[in-house]
C-alpha cells in the first residue's frame, strides 16, 4: 500500500507483467459470449483462447464465462469489465497506431461519431462524402447515442471519437459549435390549431410526442418550455426524431422538432410547423470529444472534415464560440 496525502491507496498493478494479448482475448469473449466465436473472431484455435481464459480467470479470481443451459453467460464481473476492455483496447490501438503526420489517404481508420437520426440527416452524406473522397480507406461508423450514452459521455469519447449534441448537457470536454438551427411545433396537417396558429394554453392543452423524456434527458426548447412554466401533457415518447412524423400525422397530438430536419422530409407527411408560441431559443449543433485527443492529428483532421461537411450542407460558417460558457473549444 502506498498513501497520497494521507489517504492509502491500493496497490498498482504490475503491467509489465500482463500479456497485453490477454486484453484483446478478453474483449473477444466478452463480446462473444463464446469461447468457439472469438476464436474464430481472433483467427486462434479453441484450445489457444480456452487457454488465454483460464489465466484471465486466474488473474480476475472470477470465472467471467458461466455456462447456463446451452450458452454462456457472463459474471458480475465480467458485466463490469466488457465496456472497460473495449475502451482499453481502443487505447492501446490509438496509442500504438499514432504517428507524427496524419495521411489520410493512406488510413485505413475507422471513425466512430455518436449522433441523433436528426444529425445523420442534417450531415451524415456529407460527411460520408468527404470522407470516401479524401480518405477512401477509412469507415464511417454513426452509432445512436442515447441519454445512457450523453450521462457517461466522457468514458464513452475514450472508444468514439465524437458526439454530437448541443450545449448545456456536457463539461469538462471539448467542443466545437458547428451550426444554428430553430426549434418548430409540428401537428397534424388537419389539425385545426395549424390554420390559426398555436397559442401556450394548447401546449398546455395538446397531447404531446416527445423525445429523450426524463430526469436528465430532454430536448433544449422542452427545457425551455418548462422553466418558463409550461408543462405539456406527455402522451407518447421516443428516442428518435425521424418517427415524430408519423405520430403527429392524423392525431391531435404536438412536437417538437428542428426546422432544417422539417425542411428534410417528404411534402406529404401529414405534418404542419409552426412557430413556437414562446421563445425557445436557438439550436446550436455542437460535436464533442474528449480533451485527450486535442492535439490528435488524425482526430484534428476529422473535426476540420466535419467543420467543412456542416459549411457545406447549411450554407454557413461555423457559429462563433462563447469560451466562457463551459468546456474546452476550438474554433
Amino acid at each position: 500500500m502506498t498513501a497520497i496525502d494521507g489517504m492509502d491507496t491500493v496497490p498498482l498493478v504490475n503491467l509489465a507483467s500482463l500479456d497485453l494479448n490477454l486484453l484483446v482475448s478478453l474483449d473477444a469473449l466478452l463480446q462473444q459470449r463464446s469461447v468457439t466465436r472469438a476464436a474464430a473472431q481472433m483467427g486462434l484455435s479453441q484450445p489457444a483462447l480456452s487457454a488465454s481464459l483460464a489465466r484471465l480467470r486466474r488473474h480476475f479470481d472470477d470465472e467471467l464465462l458461466t455456462r447456463v443451459g446451452n450458452e454462456y453467460r457472463l459474471t458480475p464481473l465480467a458485466v463490469q469489465l466488457k465496456e472497460l476492455a473495449r475502451i482499453a483496447l481502443s487505447g492501446v490501438e490509438r496509442v500504438f497506431s499514432a504517428q507524427p503526420e496524419f495521411d489520410p489517404a493512406s488510413s485505413t481508420r475507422e471513425f466512430t461519431l455518436l449522433v441523433s437520426d436528426y444529425l445523420v440527416a442534417v450531415l451524415g452524406d456529407t460527411v460520408a462524402g468527404l470522407l470516401a473522397e479524401e480518405a477512401p480507406n477509412t469507415r464511417l461508423r454513426l452509432s445512436t447515442h442515447s441519454p445512457a450514452v450523453v450521462d457517461r459521455a466522457e468514458q464513452a469519447l475514450l472508444s468514439a471519437d465524437l458526439l454530437f449534441l448541443p450545449p448545456g448537457f456536457l463539461t469538462d470536454l471539448s467542443r466545437r459549435d458547428l451550426y444554428r438551427d430553430e426549434w418548430v411545433c409540428v401537428v397534424a396537417a388537419d389539425n385545426p390549431v395549424a390554420d390559426v396558429g398555436l397559442t401556450v394554453q394548447d401546449l398546455e392543452t395538446l397531447p404531446w410526442v416527445a423525445t429523450y423524456h426524463g430526469p436528465t434527458a430532454s430536448t433544449p426548447a422542452a427545457r425551455q418550455m418548462r422553466m418558463l412554466g409550461i408543462e405539456p401533457h406527455v402522451q407518447v415518447v421516443v428516442e428518435s426524431f425521424l418517427t415524430v412524423p408519423a405520430l403527429i400525422a392524423g392525431s391531435d397530438r404536438i412536437a417538437l422538432l428542428q426546422r432544417r430536419l422539417v425542411d428534410l422530409l417528404p411534402l406529404n407527411t401529414g405534418i404542419r410547423a409552426l412557430p413556437c408560441p414562446f421563445d425557445a431559443g436557438p439550436l446550436i449543433e455542437a460535436m464533442w470529444w474528449h480533451p485527450v485527443f486535442d492535439d490528435d492529428p488524425e482526430h484534428g483532421y476529422l473535426r476540420d472534415l466535419v467543420a467543412r461537411a456542416a459549411d457545406l450542407a447549411v450554407g454557413e460558417r461555423s457559429v462563433a464560440i462563447d469560451p466562457t460558457d463551459g468546456g474546452q473549444h476550438e474554433k
